[in-house]
């Protein structure tokens, strides 16, 4: 795999997988074993995980970590009153505490999280769930439109406009976000290459001032 990634010349790449509950760890070993292998088959690539909530797996988070993605991304999906339909088997705070802990065994790693919308979630709720997401120190938020997948799915409840969107996009970067990207098409893994160098540049400009 690591070479497949190092001949296609891969600058970056995202790691994923469907909720592992069935194993002890939830998975987290083999999310550090794909990890390594592509840092020893491809240096230059930059790596992004997108993790299930390792909910009830001690240590499983610092498996993870421990092999220092570039990027560690976990999506709450929508806001809190939400989740008894749309994410029963989750939990919102837990997800949180999650990114939190993420930046606290390392600092260094970017993290990530993201929002579905047109729900039946209202603004002030998409605006506390990005308070909550900087109160863990997430860098980089990404909110879409939420859509249909089968009939046994949710229903759309309505289609948020482009400039409610927009709209969203200005609170976040207000809010303190490295980087945001908030449109009807954006889903987490979205141009996941350029906004990471984008979100690396801020950074360093950030670090830069400060330094000054």
């Amino acid at each position: 795999m690591a070479e497949a990634v190092s001949r296609m010349g891969l600058a970056h790449v995202v790691i994923t997988s469907v909720d592992r509950d069935d194993l002890d760890d939830g998975g987290a070993d083999h999310f550090a074993r794909v990890i390594r292998a592509v840092r020893a088959g491809s240096p230059q690539t930059t790596i992004e995980v997108l993790t299930p909530d390792f909910m009830r797996k001690d240590g499983a988070i610092e498996v993870v970590v421990e092999a220092r993605p570039d990027v560690f991304n976990h999506n709450l999906e929508t806001v809190p009153r939400l989740y008894p339909t749309i994410r029963p088997g989750a939990r919102y705070f837990h997800s949180l505490r999650l990114l939190s802990e993420v930046k606290r065994l390392d600092p260094s790693i970017f993290t990530k999280s993201g929002v579905m919308v047109g729900l039946g979630e209202s603004r002030e709720e998409i605006l506390q769930v990005m308070d909550d997401l900087r109160s863990a120190e997430v860098d980089f938020l990404t909110i879409g439109q939420y859509l249909q997948p089968t009939p046994k799915h949710a229903a759309v409840d309505r289609f948020v406009t482009p400039d409610e969107f927009a709209s969203y996009k200005t609170q976040a970067y207000g809010k303190g976000f490295l980087m945001v990207a908030s449109s009807p098409l954006t889903r987490s893994s979205y141009h996941a290459g350029e906004d990471f160098a984008q979100m690396r540049a801020a950074r360093e400009a950030q670090l830069a001032r400060a330094s000054a």
